[in-house]
């Protein structure tokens, strides 16, 4: 993955989604308006907020499942070259029993 500087996709989302929050309270404290527009302003912010999050959500999963992917991959690979070093040991090692034993037969 790619090197974000130490934040993660959850804290830019929650620094995403507060900011959005607090600009909205700000907004609506500073606008002059009624109690009925202001209503209907922060449904409409809330609503946003809540889309944002849903995709922030699936992002967070397309990366998580990226990073299984290739974690998956990761482990079949160093699994093949694991066998592969097991397997020679073991041939080196009946080699040099069966050059020991003649040795011991002489």
């Amino acid at each position: 993955m790619a090197d974000n500087g130490g934040c993660s996709l959850g804290a830019v989302g929650l620094a995403f989604v507060t900011g959005g929050l607090l600009g909205a309270v700000a907004a609506l404290l500073l606008a002059p308006q009624s109690g009925r527009q202001s209503q209907e302003q922060l449904r409409g912010y809330a609503r946003r907020a809540e889309e944002g999050v849903h995709e922030l959500a699936d992002k967070a999963g397309e990366v998580v499942d990226q990073a299984m992917d290739k974690g998956r991959e990761f482990i079949k690979d160093k699994q093949a070259v694991l066998i592969e070093a097991v397997e020679a040991g073991r041939t080196a090692m009946h080699r040099e029993r069966a050059r020991l034993s003649k040795e011991t037969k002489l």
